[in-house]
């Protein structure tokens, strides 16, 4: 289905006062936002519009009451300098599965492809070419209605806005694996991608980067025994030459960078499998010489190496080479940017 998107371009471009090949996500946005309203049960208006504060009333439901969710995607440049968006069937099916979980309407999936393909060409020269950057999506939505009570929202707005980015990690990482606080629990909002879900992890996040780690290791929330996610991350690892990594119990994301990476290793003849994970199973694992690898999979990082996970009772130091993690990663920056074959067909031009 084709849509009638109402593009407003912008009188004067921001991009002249950045170099878009040297910036931190998240501090600069590109011109331009795409919006649709959801108002009387069906979604109104999508446009493109010069990025601008969005009005809102103090009584927005989602200031309240938590119905927010959001994706994260990267847009890089292809080899005749045509934008290229990643998986965003998967993103919208994603944000859906999340907007089911919070109460909230579903978002047409070919409008948000469409809308997003529209907001990139518009919007290509913020794409950094630098190698390992990309042009950050990020797709959000949240109740504006007006109201103080306990009960879904009737209108909602979903937007989409986007801001250059640099390679979030360019070392390893070390992890803090927490016995306090916990993300999510079986029968919550953990695999959903709820705004929310964020909040809860901010005071323990930099509990843990004031101790001198970069991430929380998140274990289960009944006895702190099962490895769960890394802050925004997936998490694998290599042991005895076969990768694991938690199974979708219910508390957990489904990251799209996970889903590649799966099928990357297993295309390349290794063995994955998807399981509970004990974290007295990492430690055997590194005590007796068979932990290979570990890595993080995420939109925002990429694949990021882990050099350490500990506590105030443990430290566990991880093997200093990474082959196939490294190699999996190239793969898949090279597929992102049409210098290896899509076989797997996850790139969409945005033209």
């Amino acid at each position: 289905m084709s849509y009638e998107i109402k593009i407003t371009p912008i009188e004067k471009t921001k991009i002249d006062s950045i170099d878009v090949n040297n910036i931190i996500m998240g501090f600069s946005f590109s011109d331009h936002m795409f919006i649709c309203d959801y108002e009387n049960g069906a979604w109104h208006n999508p446009r493109i519009e010069p990025l601008a504060l969005i009005p809102t009333h103090p009584a927005a439901m989602a200031l309240h009451y938590g119905q927010a969710i959001f994706e994260g995607m990267k847009v890089t440049t292809g080899k005749n300098g045509t934008p290229l968006l990643f998986r965003p069937d998967q993103n919208a099916k994603r944000l859906n599965f999340s907007a089911d979980r919070m109460g909230m309407p579903s978002f047409p999936q070919d409008l948000f492809i469409e809308g997003l393909k529209k907001l990139v060409a518009l919007d290509k020269a913020w794409i950094p070419s630098k190698e390992g950057s990309a042009l950050y999506l990020r797709p959000f939505m949240y109740a504006d209605e007006p109201f103080i009570g306990m009960r879904a929202a009737k209108s909602y707005k979903f937007i989409v806005m986007a801001s250059p980015s640099g390679p979030i990690y360019s070392h390893k990482i070390k992890l803090f694996a927490e016995k306090k606080y916990v993300r999510a629990v079986n029968g919550g909002t953990g695999e959903a991608k709820a705004a929310g879900n964020y909040a809860a992890a901010v005071l323990p996040t930099e509990n843990a980067k004031a101790k001198g780690y970069h991430q929380v290791l998140w274990l289960d929330a009944q006895d702190f025994e099962y490895i769960q996610e890394v802050g925004t991350m997936n998490i694998f690892f290599k042991i005895n030459g076969k990768f694991i990594t938690p199974d979708l119990s219910g508390s957990i994301l489904a990251g799209i960078t996970r889903m590649c990476v799966i099928d990357l290793l297993r295309d390349k003849g290794f063995e994955v499998t998807e399981r509970p994970i004990k974290l007295s199973e990492i430690k055997e694992a590194s005590a007796n010489g068979t932990l290979e690898e570990a890595f993080g999979t995420g939109t925002a990082v990429g694949i990021a190496m882990i050099e350490e996970i500990g506590n105030e009772d443990f430290t566990l130091n991880l093997p200093e080479s990474n082959p196939v993690s490294n190699m999996i990663n190239n793969t898949l920056n090279a597929i992102k940017v049409q210098k290896e074959v899509d076989k797997f067909g996850w790139i969409v031009e945005a033209k």
